[in-house]
């Protein structure tokens, strides 16, 4: 019979492998990238916890070697202090030629084919699970199971600035000063101000929040508490990418239309050539270049674009296996990333110039509710995309 302290230690063990499950799961989707702030959170709040349970455990297990070690110094003791008979091996018949030699043998009177025929034919009480359905127990499998995907592919690509204020501006030059080849000797030059306008932002807050009981967060296995944080702060990445993505599709500059049907792979690349004809027109060439769709365009650029392209081609080709999101490959040299963030048939093509992401998370907050048994968790940050320049902002649509 299990004692208190193999309880115990077996909720202590079960909880380090939880905790410890959990960290592989951070790393793992992270992909190789750097961790994130929550990330990061949730790897320190788990290594507490396991250095914690760690040192609960020691002299919980010296105890229970002492215990074990005299068990069995009694046990030993026991065998040679009382005599027990020996158990009567129960009779198999390796076959049915076997069996009928033993009733022939039984119908000669040989008593030894009688006993065995005896024992083999004894009503036995058979024992199945549904018998001590109370000591089977319900394991559950570990991690849990959560479809969220928390990658933010644009905001990452153009690396949120830290948040200023509530309020701030930035300086954004409207009309240049002029130069020009001077008529002849002695006569004017031209001459024309410098106009610097002011692009006005905000800093918008989101945000969620669950009340959890402390019942939930003491007896659910594995912990509940970094699962519903996990799950926030996969929530704020999904609304703050799709919020950039709303900001930014709204102020685009239309591109080329792709046409009703299958597209070649020609007019996929003339499209993103065109944007990016139209991006160094109005950046001078400034900033980086991307490419971003929703997970539906695959269906209609990845088989245009195969893994082992004809030559030549165009792009080096996509594979069907990067179906996630964040970077597929590339298009006539424009990256192309795969973000659920970005509305239906159309490819945003983005300058790093023209198009900003502030950001100030303030990651979990926890209160006790003394009254209730409870413990409110929250999880916010302040976040605001800022378009700086539209025309380096071109949207390619895909027509149904």
């Amino acid at each position: 019979m299990a004692s208190n302290t193999d309880a115990i230690l077996a909720k202590y063990v079960a909880e380090i492998e939880d905790r410890q499950q959990l960290i592989d799961g951070v790393l793992d989707s992270a992909n190789g990238d750097d961790l994130s702030d929550e990330k990061m959170e949730l790897i320190t709040r788990a290594k507490e916890r396991m250095t914690f349970l760690n040192n609960q455990m020691a002299p919980l297990e010296e105890a229970r070697r002492i215990s074990a070690e005299s068990s069995e110094r009694i046990a030993s003791i026991a065998r040679y202090m009382t005599g027990k008979p020996a158990e009567q091996q129960p009779v198999e018949y390796r076959s049915a030629g076997e069996y009928l030699i033993d009733r022939w043998r039984a119908g000669l009177g040989q008593q030894e084919a009688v006993n065995r025929l005896d024992q083999y034919h004894r009503a036995a009480a058979h024992q199945t699970t549904g018998d001590n359905a109370g000591l089977i127990p319900s394991p559950i499998v570990q991690p849990v199971v959560n479809f969220v995907d928390s990658n933010r592919p644009l905001v990452s690509w153009l690396g949120p600035r830290q948040l200023p204020g509530q309020n701030w501006s930035r300086p954004k030059v409207t009309q240049h000063t002029s130069i020009a080849a001077q008529g002849s000797e002695k006569t004017e030059l031209v001459s024309q101000k410098m106009l610097i306008t002011k692009l006005a932002a905000t800093a918008v807050t989101y945000g969620g929040y669950v009340n959890v009981s402390r019942q939930d967060i003491d007896f659910t296995q594995p912990g509940i508490m970094d699962i519903v944080i996990g799950d926030l702060a996969g929530q704020y990445a999904i609304q703050t990418e799709a919020a950039a993505f709303t900001t930014f599709d709204a102020a685009a500059t239309a591109g080329l239309t792709l046409p009703t049907g299958a597209n070649t792979s020609d007019q996929l690349a003339a499209s993103l050539w065109d944007a990016a004809s139209r991006i160094y027109t109005a950046t001078r060439g400034q900033g980086r270049l991307a490419a971003f769709m929703p997970p539906a365009m695959l269906a209609a650029i990845g088989p245009v674009f195969p893994p082992i392209p004809a030559s030549p081609s165009q792009s080096p080709g996509l594979s069907a296996s990067d179906f996630g999101t964040g970077l597929v490959g590339n298009i006539s040299g424009i990256p192309i990333y795969v973000s659920p963030g970005v509305g239906a048939s159309r490819i945003l093509v983005v300058s790093s110039a023209g198009a900003e992401a502030y950001e100030d998370r303030i990651g979990s907050l926890q209160v006790v509710e003394p009254s209730v048994l409870g413990i409110q968790v929250a999880y916010a940050g302040y976040f605001t995309p800022l378009v700086i320049e539209a025309t380096s902002i071109i949207k390619i649509t895909k027509t149904p």
